[in-house]
């Protein structure tokens, strides 16, 4: 299975957002063939401010339903090409559960332009950058409650968002339930990037034997009058921590060949979730 992650450089129009992704989508499908695509987090909005988020924001229908325009285009581009597309998150309004608040949904689809999972973000990214810059998204997001997994091209799919790479127990919950790629979507600060996102990346799949799939925002936005900026670098590692795919700086894409036996071979050969054992580790408390 050829996977194929699209690194963007969105804003806040998000109609400029949705054409971007369509040139990039189309670009990769041609020179790579993929037969998945992996878009990075709120790929239909970044910077802008609350009003900004609210205008991007879509109500997601129930099976079946239609949807506003970010959820049809990538139901469209998974028909049109019998591909399956992975929506990176977008930003969601009207969640159960969620109140005035909005969520940050990934979202899943086969090539027949069914919706096949729904993964709502759980870790919200409230920390203060080196620099002194804060940020809350529990002020603005509601935090999901649910691990996800999904079938797809043969493989069992774990969805992540972003933040939640620092939180290793939520990918090893997930290789017991079945995973052999997780997807994270992501906007990754620069500052924290340089350091830290190859190296959390590549931590959790050597530890859950699992492919990393990868798509991340890259360079300059606004933010209420001030500039931020996002580190890019989408990879694809394999189950060994090998990246195997990455792009460079600037907005394209990498494509690489996730290949079952190569998780065979790591998973027999070191057997760790067979090892662990949470009984040996409270007897050390």
């Amino acid at each position: 299975m050829r996977v194929a992650v699209v690194q963007m450089n969105q804003g806040s129009d998000k109609q400029a957002n949705l054409d971007q992704a369509r040139r990039l989508i189309e670009g990769a499908l041609a020179a790579d063939r993929p037969d998945m695509i992996s878009l990075p987090e709120t790929w239909t909005n970044l910077g802008g401010g609350r009003d900004a988020r609210m205008t991007a924001a879509e109500e997601l229908p129930e099976p079946g339903g239609e949807g506003g325009p970010a959820y049809e285009f990538l139901r469209q581009v998974a028909r049109a090409h019998r591909i399956h597309v992975h929506g990176g998150s977008i930003i969601e309004k009207g969640a159960p559960g969620a109140g005035e608040k909005l969520c940050n949904t990934s979202l899943l689809f086969d090539p027949e332009g069914r919706e096949v999972a729904r993964y709502r973000k759980i870790h919200m990214f409230d920390i203060t950058a080196p620099d002194g810059t804060g940020y809350r998204e529990s002020a603005l997001y509601a935090a999901g409650t649910e691990l996800v997994t999904a079938e797809c091209g043969g493989l069992k799919w774990g969805l992540t968002i972003c933040y939640d790479m620092r939180f290793p127990e939520q990918y090893v919950a997930l290789r017991r339930m079945g995973a052999e790629a997780i997807l994270v979507p992501s906007n990754f600060t620069l500052q924290t990037g340089k350091d830290h996102w190859e190296v959390l990346l590549r931590a959790r799949a050597i530890e859950t034997q699992c492919w990393i799939v990868a798509a991340a925002s890259w360079g300059s936005y606004e933010e209420r009058g001030a500039a931020r900026q996002v580190y890019g670098h989408s990879l694809v590692c394999d189950p060994w921590g090998h990246v195997v795919a990455k792009c460079s700086d600037g907005k394209g894409w990498a494509t690489a060949r996730i290949n079952p036996a190569v998780t065979a071979r790591v998973r027999r050969d070191m057997p760790v979730l067979e090892h662990r054992d949470a009984r040996r580790v409270d007897a050390l408390k």
